[in-house]
């Protein structure tokens, strides 16, 4: 079973909702809060240097730039997944390191099932707001300081962030982070699940995906996002993204 990914309109404002299918294995990166529940299926997969296994009920719970992957797969699986803005979410509980999965009877996912049942279901605007907003109240109880990354690699997140629309050396993150550059590169693959460079380029294109949507034209977002020419835009946005930057946006 090849990958499927249905997006479907919800009336709340800052909230996105995936209906998706797959018997391959998959990888990325996340964009917002992200609560996935899976409904048939059973993988093993890996979120910030540890190996989860989850099946039918258990909630999968990402912040923004929180890389997976997925390992191993029981044979098709299907789910969905409700996504915050992180604006949304960080107004009323701030940043938080949220424990990245919740057993199918863990009562702190209580909230979370209830918000998929009512999306399920159809619910009214209302219905949605509500459960929308108990979802993320619910988040600061799922807080895991031991799932956050080391100071290190914090920094050298921090950093990339900051400095994304700008030329940054391993040297700059290095002194940024406060570690030589191969016990950097050692700890940022090992706890993200990718080099500072390839983390780098992923934060660029969703910048890029945040633009679009705006309204920026492809031709001027480039150098906006420290990449080269439109050339290197379309390679790495088809690469990550699967179509053109313009393509992308006449679907917006």
């Amino acid at each position: 079973m090849a990958t499927r990914a249905d997006l479907l309109a919800v009336p709340v404002p800052g909230v996105r909702v995936t209906r998706w299918s797959t018997g391959e294995l998959y990888a990325g990166m996340k964009e917002m809060y992200a609560i996935g529940r899976v409904e048939v299926g059973r993988s093993e997969w890996w979120c910030r240097g540890k190996v989860w296994s989850c099946g039918p009920g258990s909630l999968q719970i990402l912040r923004p730039g929180d890389v997976h992957r997925d390992i191993s797969r029981d044979g098709p699986g299907t789910g969905q997944c409700v996504a915050f803005s992180a604006s949304m979410v960080e107004r009323v509980i701030g940043k938080v390191c949220v424990h990245p999965q919740l057993a199918a009877g863990d009562e702190r996912g209580a909230a979370f099932h209830r918000l998929h049942h009512a999306v399920r279901a159809g619910a009214d605007r209302l219905e949605l707001e509500v459960a929308v907003a108990e979802a993320i109240d619910a988040l600061a109880a799922v807080g895991d300081a031991q799932c956050e990354y080391t100071r290190p690699v914090r920094r050298a997140i921090e950093l990339l962030r900051e400095q994304l629309a700008e030329p940054v050396t391993l040297d700059d993150l290095a002194a940024h982070a406060g570690l030589d550059k191969f016990h950097l590169c050692r700890a940022f693959r090992a706890q993200v699940g990718m080099s500072p460079y390839a983390y780098l380029t992923r934060l660029r294109i969703m910048r890029a995906k945040e633009m679009l949507v705006a309204g920026v034209r492809p031709r001027d977002i480039a150098p906006r996002v420290g990449l080269y020419d439109q050339s290197q835009l379309n390679r790495h946005f088809r690469r990550i993204v699967g179509t053109t930057p313009g393509q992308y946006a006449r679907g917006a």
